[in-house]
Parts: C-alpha cells; structure tokens; sequence
C-alpha cells in the first residue's frame, strides 16, 4: 500500500485552483478594471476620434478635436501633437530631466547606503537622517522653498551680493527642476536602497576582506550585485515619478519648454484642447512604460538567478 507524504498533498491542494481565492482577488480587479481601465480606454478611444458616448460632452466642450474618419478611428491628433516642434521639445526636456535627476539619486542614494552599511556611526546615521527629512515636507513647500532660494532675488543671489559676487540664479530653470526632484525622490530611494544593502550578510562582506577586496571592490562586486532588485526599484520608482510629475516643474520651471505634465495642463486648462492633453498623457504612459519593463525585467532576472522560474 503507497502512501503519500503530507508535502505532497499539500503541494497538491496548493497547486489546484481554489474558487475562493478567486473570488477574494476579484472586487479589487474590478475595482482597478472600472476606475482605472475603462477611463483609460475611455480616453484612447477619444483621442482616435470617437467622440460619442461618455465623450460627447469634452468633445463638444473642446476645441480642435478631430472625429474618426474610418472605423477605427484617426491619427489626427497624435499627427497635430508629434509634428509639433514645442511638443518635441518639451518631450526631450521631459526625458532629460528624468535621467538626470535618476541618475543623481542613484549615485546619491547608493553613497549613502554603502556609506552607512561599510561606516557606519552617527555621521551616516546623521547623513541617512537628512536624506529622508523631504520625505515629511509637502512638495508644495519644498518647491516653492527651491523658488525663494535659487531665484534672482532669492537668497543665495543675496548671500553672494554681501560679498560683492555675482551669484548663479537657477531659479525657473532645469537646473531648478532637477534640484526639485531629487529632492524630492531622494527619500524614498535612500530608505529602499539602505535597507537593501542592510540585508546583506556580515558573512560575505569579511569574506571579501579576507581575500583582499578592498572597499570599492567591495561595494562594485558584492554589495551592489546582491542588492540589484531594491536598487532598479528605486531607479525605476524615481524614473516614473520624474516623468509624470507636474508640482516641481510648476514651480521651478521656465515658461518654455516645460515637462509633459505640466505641458498636458496647459492644453486641457488653458487652450481648452483636451484631446492633444490626453495624448500627450498617453506619451507620458508611453514612455513610463518602458521604465516599468525594465523593472519587470530586472525582478524576472533575479528570479531566474534564483532558481525561482
């Protein structure tokens, strides 16, 4: 008589599909598919010229809107906007911030964690500490704090005139705007990437001391390969918010060119043309897309390291 293992079996209950479970998972993807999916649909169906429906109303509203000419729609808008030369420049704005402030966070949040990891003492702790104080501002107060500092009249023009020197202003700038969201993204990176790297054992960092590694060899070939997940995570994360952010750049930023989000504003508040705002959010969804693939990718390569899949 064969028996079998109470591993088994539970492998086995675990494996089949369990009705219960699925009803459970089911009212928050309803909730996501009604409050998030059909607007979106909603919304890309408008920008291809549909505008009956739940779009009669922004279509009659709007200015500009072009109406499907075949059955499925028209690229109408999207040919207005692409061809645009200020849409085009506010895109390459968009983009260049976004790498620029990631890639300082980056650097910055992986000084500090390694910092705080190898060092230790209250000179980290002291650094780790004033990396999240943005965390509990508002980004209203920061943003306009930026304002009243970087500005020609602000005080870091003033500290400068006490001494007779001519002062930078970065006020209104992209130097303002990148200012404005590493300070901003700065928080949440340190705090994903410190507990990353806190996670390491003590094990292979004297391991690595023990055959000869240095700090930097270290840092390079242990600790950050073994906290490469938080670490794309945290790029990812600041990429994102970077891209779609409308506060820093609306504060800090020039008239012209500005970032996408603001941009999309502009055209849905002030020239009442929502259908060329919402595809510009679709090039902004686009584009943080891309970021999201390349997180996804990096979890599936770990897991893969892992032996998980």
């Amino acid at each position: 008589m064969t028996t079998v293992s109470p591993r088994k079996r539970f492998v086995g209950k675990a494996s089949g599909l369990s009705p219960l479970g699925f009803f459970m998972a089911l009212p928050p993807i309803l909730l996501i598919l009604f409050f998030v999916g059909f607007p979106i649909a909603l919304a890309l169906a408008f920008t291809l010229g549909f505008t009956g429906g739940l779009n009669s109303v922004v279509s009659t509203i709007g200015l500009n809107v072009h109406e499907a000419a075949q059955w499925w729609g028209t690229l109408a808008a999207y040919q207005e906007v692409v061809t645009s030369s200020t849409f085009r420049a506010d895109l390459l704005l968009t983009v260049s911030v976004t790498i620029i402030s990631s890639v300082v966070v980056l650097f910055m949040a992986l000084g500090v964690a390694l910092y705080l990891r190898m060092k230790g003492g209250w000179v980290a702790t002291f650094l780790s500490g004033l990396a999240v104080v943005p965390l509990f501002i508002p980004v209203v107060i920061g943003s306009w704090a930026i304002v009243t500092f970087y500005a020609a009249d602000g005080f870091l023009r003033s500290l400068f005139a006490a001494f007779g020197l001519q002062g930078p202003t970065f006020g209104y700038t992209v130097v303002a705007v990148v200012i404005g969201s590493v300070w901003t993204s700065l928080p949440f990176a340190v705090l994903l990437i410190a507990s990353g790297m806190q996670s390491i054992p003590d094990a292979m960092i004297e391991a690595a001391r023990d055959a000869g590694a240095g700090n930097i060899r270290i840092a390079w070939s242990v600790m950050v390969p073994m906290a490469f997940v938080p670490i794309v995570i945290a790029t990812t994360f600041t990429g994102i918010g970077v891209i779609g952010s409308f506060t820093v750049p609306y504060f800090n930023g020039a008239n012209t060119p500005n970032m996408l989000g603001v941009e999309l504003t502009k055209y849905f508040v002030s020239y009442n043309q929502p259908q060329q705002s919402v595809v510009m959010a679709f090039a902004i969804f686009v584009a943080a897309s891309g970021i999201a693939a390349f997180y996804v990718w990096a979890n599936f390569r770990s897991a893969k390291t892992e032996g998980r899949v």
